[in-house]
């Protein structure tokens, strides 16, 4: 029996260690433990609620916007404003470029590696992976010449031995399998990528003035123009068909790369289809509503719990169910830290009490994560894209149910491969190929609004704190790229008294609660296989099927500047 540790998890955003024991080759038992402090939290108290999204969107530069609409959202909820139809649109717009760019990064540039072979692709033989390329899909770029290019480059790469991000690479591991050409061909595509994450963004720079952290929030609607006679307005003709151009550009890179790679990748992995599951709950605030935000009913993606693997029944979601638990977690709780607390009641009190670094391994019959442990009516809940199609396909989304079909088809495979690492990246791919179609339907709707002279962005009955109660409090919701993002706003006297966020990565990445029951990264690792425990790729294959973000799953900071701990540079990070 053997303990293993990754520490950092790369490929990542934020700071992860990963304990594990493997017995037989197997992971028998393993230990999510978040281990960079910062944040937010604490420094939005006494604060204006409208100028909390500036605030909260800090949280994290990687989801960059999705911060700013659940906070926007909570102070709605709580003063009960309702947002115009072209806020609801363009917020729609916004977060749909970010969930597609999002998971095209992840796929290509943060989870292929753990599939594909980069050093394996300078064996391939171009015109075999022109053949290949031409075989799964139309896409222009597939000519032998195109790819002995990249193949070049690769070579070039490697003969500078300056490899940068691919120098840490487990290349020759046994757990890789597919041919050189199909190794050359991802790698042709992760270039590609790149590119087109970078033109594809640009929707964000005209509807939100840049990216990351866009500026157009406010609470009540967007501060985003519309003019069909003003040149400067942030919305006019002009710009829709530009809106209209790049969001066309990204159907057919979706379906025409995205998911052919997808589908080629998993054909040589089949077994991973039986691996990686974990909880088997799972759990979606619901996201892009098509009227108002309060019918949650009527959203694109439905809101809604799967519990045990039963498709056949979808739970309904009640925010007043959440929880979070401390009790192997770096924080206190003044009513003890085996209770659990709602975020309304929610406490941020940090409070390190685990080894000195440098040390070997977690106290992990103690406190040893500054992840909190979420939970819902006390069970564990895994949350992202999966979670998301899981409840959309079982809702009957007709959408969702013709996509996941087909897929399930070209697979030979039936709905329960879903739960696993590869039904993980398979629903993130047919997500974004869901919203590259949608998103297009948006912009046109938000062009027939201007050219029939509905121009109103802004709902600014209730903007004078005057108008407000003495107290209020507000859930604000989204659907972020890797799953159920919450905030919660208590407003007392005009000013914040208490904000709490509960983010996907601490649904997923949180330790075990005081109940003992594992988060959905611990209990997804077991079961899994690792042939080089010096080496264990199999183990970061299911860790970054979920998306780690660990920044914004700790976001604590002291507005007095007091120091709580000392960590040293490499074991946890950067303190600051």
């Amino acid at each position: 029996m053997a303990r293993i540790v990754v520490d950092p998890v790369t490929r990542i955003e934020g700071h992860l260690r990963i304990e594990a024991q493997v017995d037989g080759g197997f992971i028998t038992d393993a230990w999510s433990s978040g281990t960079m402090f910062r944040g937010i939290e604490l420094i939005l108290r006494g604060r204006d609620p409208r100028e909390a999204w500036i605030w909260a969107q800090r949280i994290c530069g990687v989801c960059t916007m999705v911060h700013a609409l659940a906070s926007v959202n909570a102070v709605e909820d709580a003063l009960g404003i309702e947002v115009p139809d072209n806020a609801r649109l363009i917020r729609n717009i916004i977060a749909a470029t970010q969930t597609i760019q999002d998971h095209v990064i992840h796929f290509y540039h943060l989870h292929a590696l753990d599939w594909v072979d980069v050093v394996s692709s300078l064996k391939a033989d171009p015109a075999k992976t022109s053949q290949l390329a031409q075989s799964i899909s139309d896409w222009p770029k597939s000519s032998a010449t195109y790819f002995k290019g990249v193949q070049d480059r690769i070579s070039a790469l490697v003969a500078s031995k300056q490899l940068s991000l691919f120098g840490a690479g487990y290349w020759g591991h046994p757990a890789y399998r597919l041919p050189p050409e199909a190794n050359l061909l991802a790698v042709a595509h992760y270039l590609e990528a790149l590119q087109f994450q970078k033109e594809f963004i640009r929707i964000h720079a005209v509807l939100g003035g840049k990216n990351p952290h866009l500026q157009t929030f406010l609470v009540g609607g967007m501060a985003t123009s519309l003019d069909p006679n003003e040149p400067n307005a942030t919305i006019n003709p002009e710009r829709i068909d530009f809106l209209l151009q790049v969001a066309k550009s990204a159907q057919p890179f979706v379906s025409q790369v995205l998911i052919p790679d997808v589908l080629a990748i998993a054909g040589f992995y089949r077994d991973w289809f039986e691996r990686g599951e974990g909880l088997g709950n799972f759990m979606s605030y619901g996201a892009y509503p098509r009227a108002s935000i309060k019918d949650t009913a009527d959203f694109l993606l439905p809101r809604g719990i799967i519990l045990g693997r039963d498709l056949s029944h979808v739970h309904p979601v009640d925010p007043g169910n959440i929880t979070e638990y401390v009790a192997h977690s770096w924080y206190e709780y003044t009513s003890g830290d085996q209770t659990a607390r709602h975020p309304y009641e929610g406490e941020t009190n940090p409070r390190y009490t685990g080894p000195k670094p440098p040390y070997e391994y977690l106290e992990i019959d103690q406190k040893y994560s500054w992840l909190k442990a979420p939970r819902y009516e006390d069970k564990a809940m895994e949350v992202g894209p999966l979670a998301r199609l899981l409840v959309a396909y079982a809702s009957g989304q007709p959408d969702v149910k013709q996509l996941v079909n087909s897929t399930l088809a070209k697979l030979k495979a039936p709905p329960t491969a879903l739960f696993s690492t590869l039904g993980r990246i398979a629903a993130r791919a047919l997500e974004t190929q869901l919203l590259a179609d949608r998103l297009v339907g948006w912009i046109e709707e938000l062009g027939n609004n201007l050219a029939t002279g509905n121009l109103q962005i802004h709902n600014g009955e209730k903007w004078d704190p005057n108008s407000w109660p003495e107290t209020a409090r507000g859930f604000g919701f989204f659907e972020a790229p890797r799953g159920s993002l919450g905030h919660w706003v208590e407003i007392e006297n005009q000013a914040i008294k208490n904000y709490q966020v509960v983010v996907p990565s601490t649904w997923n990445a949180g330790p075990r609660d005081a109940q003992g029951q594992r988060g959905a990264y611990e209990a997804a690792l077991l079961k899994t296989p690792v042939a080089d425990p010096e080496r264990p790729l199999e183990l970061l294959r299911t860790i970054h099927s979920f998306d780690p973000c660990l920044a914004c799953a700790v976001h604590v900071v002291d507005a007095r500047g007091r120091t709580y701990a000392r960590t040293r540079a490499g074991v946890f990070g950067t303190w600051g």
